[in-house]
């Protein structure tokens, strides 16, 4: 069967494609695709943002479509970066700038307040464009200065709960059997040997 990826975002299609490689999936890509439509992402939460994409995608490709959106939620920062978690520094920042305005925002937040959490809302759109979600959401707190090279976003300034190293610090394996991404599509998989829908 295939499916079609509703993100231009490298790490997320590497991640997906790594969590799902033993499915009898074929994963395309905005790639494969001529004029692949650009889906605003206005939501007010990762589940509207999700649905809104994998239904455009579905629509335009007329094959099944998965599109996922995530995020940091900090806690003393009343849910931010939340949905603007891509763009928290301004429209076309990297992650690194971004980064580092959360860590300025946190500079006088004492280690005992830094609670987090990343969330995950997976959304599968069938041929027939009915749409299924699936969330994982993962508890940490965010450290003072990023550690690690590996993964992208705030995988840097985040260490899970009951661990001690950051996202960017984990081997990819170690990271996919924690994280958000990693959870919600685990509850993917799990529906798609159930049920035989796309």
């Amino acid at each position: 069967m295939e499916l079609v990826l509703a993100t231009k975002n490298r790490k997320k299609i590497e991640e997906i494609k790594r969590i799902t490689s033993d499915l009898d999936i074929k994963i395309l890509t905005p790639e494969d695709f001529k004029n692949f439509p650009e889906v605003i992402e206005d939501g007010r939460t990762f589940k509207e943002n999700a649905a809104k994409k994998s239904l455009a995608v579905a629509k335009f490709t007329n094959k099944p479509s998965l599109s996922d959106d995530s995020g940091l939620e900090v806690y003393a920062l009343g849910g931010a970066p939340g949905v603007f978690s891509a763009r928290f520094a301004g429209e076309g920042a990297g992650d690194a700038e971004n980064v580092k305005k959360l860590l300025e925002m946190m500079k006088d937040i004492d280690n005992g307040d830094r609670k987090a959490r990343f969330v995950c809302c997976i959304a599968l759109t069938t041929c027939d464009f009915k749409t299924y979600f699936f969330e994982g959401t993962v508890e940490g707190s965010i450290i003072r200065e990023p550690r690690g090279v590996n993964g992208f976003g705030y995988d840097h300034v985040f260490i899970p709960e009951g661990e001690y190293k950051t996202f960017a610090e984990m081997s990819d394996q170690e990271k996919d059997a924690l994280s958000h991404r990693g959870r919600a599509l685990f509850k993917l998989r799990e529906f798609l040997k159930l049920r035989n829908i796309i």
